[in-house]
């Protein structure tokens, strides 16, 4: 039972040097739950296929723990809107 909700990512000490989610060149990552993913989805009236995806070998989402299926909101600091957001799914 443990093991379906825990997940264990091997990290080499060269990619702990730098905590990448404090970087300034990576904007905020937020992990939404499975209710935050369903609203998501109903509000834009959108299917999972219809998300970008994110790589779940991508550092960030590595950092998170991401597995398939789970969504990421990306807040993105922007000139003319002043931030903009946008989702991504885990492929």
């Amino acid at each position: 039972e443990a093991a379906s909700t825990m997940k264990i990512e091997h990290f080499l000490e060269n990619e702990l040097l730098v905590d990448i989610t404090e970087h300034q060149l990576v904007p905020e990552h937020q992990v939404l739950s499975n209710a935050e993913k369903q609203q998501l989805l109903a509000r834009y009236k959108l299917s999972d296929a219809q998300l970008p995806r994110i790589q779940v070998n991508d550092p960030v989402a590595r950092y998170y723990g991401l597995v398939r299926g789970q969504v990421v909101k990306i807040i993105r600091s922007s000139e003319t809107a002043g931030r903009y957001v946008t989702y991504r799914i885990a492929d």
